[in-house]
């Protein structure tokens, strides 16, 4: 662990302070974590089918498990790990379960392959529910990787039935392939796709980017470093990107769901300065609505709008936490408004993603192998 940390602290330029709690949690409810697995391999993804009251949970090395009726089963319900790269920023890195899955048993999965390069690919249940087809692997999208790092790697499924893709910059520092601001390449955007017509996938029509000459037509956004999950609220439909910073600066942008080819800003700036001088050309750019030093963390770890039950005091509050700093914070956004608070739940080590299930409950995952449950106290 301590190795994969020494990594991830070179590549997005880790610092050396410890956590400053920005505002104490709220008197009205008291947060705890709820251990619900532990012993995995490297934790990067949870989610769940709509209305399955299971957990699946990716394990960075090609494997995903499940936890079923508050147990971690032996057997995983898919294994990759001979198709993976695993390592620092690569492997299995997320799990996308199509809307209809109860009909189609189909489930979409972002990797590195053993290039190192990124590939999305289609899979199927088999006969038994707790054992998907590895043989019904379909092709969906690939995209070659200069670097081995800013991967992005999340995929999620909008609340409008398409598919986004997240992509990070290609790597390295800097961005120096300008890959962020280039319309031309995949690497540095979410994507819009269609999964469920065409060969492999149809492009909505609505997508911004479709007339543009010289543009990709699957591009939804762009200007993104690597964002390190991304989720969409529930309730309000905005879109909420984490996205990890160069030296100095961590980020979380809050969009309506609907609004088209936004400019995050990478990398002519670095959440709401500009980078690598005193001034820059800052119109057509989307600012972030938080930002934070790396005197707090070194690599923002997205999360989720709380949308659940358990926890009503809680609800529109949303979640996210750093690799290198452990802490649990939360926002509500008011306009463009985000006052972060610090939840006292201790240091809870490398936390590496979030987690929803089907009802909205959200879950920390952590590096070392374990899996919380977000509760109250």
């Amino acid at each position: 662990m301590l190795a994969i940390l020494a990594i991830l602290a070179v590549l997005v330029g880790c610092g050396e302070g410890s956590p400053a709690p920005p505002t104490a949690g709220g008197d009205s409810v008291q947060l705890g974590l709820e251990t619900v697995a532990e012993g995995l391999s490297s934790p990067v993804y949870l989610t769940a089918p709509p209305g399955d009251p299971r957990l699946f949970i990716v394990e960075q090395p090609g494997r995903i498990r499940i936890v079923k009726d508050g147990r971690l089963l032996d057997r995983p319900f898919l294994d990759i790990t001979a198709k993976v790269r695993s390592g620092g920023e690569q492997g299995l890195l997320s799990v996308a379960f199509d809307p209809n899955y109860a009909q189609t048993g189909f489930f979409y999965v972002d990797y590195t392959d053993r290039n190192g390069d990124t590939r999305v690919e289609r899979y199927r249940v088999s006969a038994d529910p707790d054992i998907a087809d590895p043989a019904s692997a379909t092709p969906i999208l690939f995209q070659d990787q200069p670097f081995a790092n800013h991967n992005g790697g999340l995929l999620v499924f909008g609340p409008d039935g398409m598919l986004y893709v997240g992509l990070g910059d290609g790597g390295s520092g800097g961005d120096p392939q300008g890959n962020g601001q280039n319309l031309g390449t995949l690497l540095g955007k979410i994507l819009r796709i269609d999964p469920s017509r065409g060969e492999p996938y149809a492009i909505p029509p609505d997508n911004p980017f479709v007339a543009r000459a010289g543009a990709r037509p699957e591009i939804w956004a762009y200007g993104l470093r690597n964002p390190w999950r991304f989720s969409f609220d529930r309730t309000t439909g905005l879109l909420y990107i984490a996205d990890v910073g160069q030296d100095r600066y961590e980020e979380v942008n809050a969009e309506r769901v609907d609004a088209a080819g936004l400019n995050y800003g990478w990398n002519r700036m670095e959440g709401m300065h500009c980078y690598g001088a005193s001034t820059c050309d800052r119109s057509g750019l989307t600012l972030p609505v938080l930002e934070y030093e790396h005197s707090d963390g070194c690599s923002i770890t997205g999360g989720y709008v709380y949308r659940g039950k358990a926890i009503p005091e809680i609800a529109g509050e949303y979640f996210f936490s750093d690799y290198c700093g452990g802490w649990l914070h939360s926002f509500r956004l008011q306009g463009r408004t985000a006052a972060p608070r610090q939840w006292p739940v201790g240091k809870l080590g490398s936390v590496t993603s979030f987690g929803e299930d089907a009802v909205g409950e959200l879950y920390v995952l952590t590096q070392g192998g374990t899996v919380f449950r977000i509760v109250s106290k």
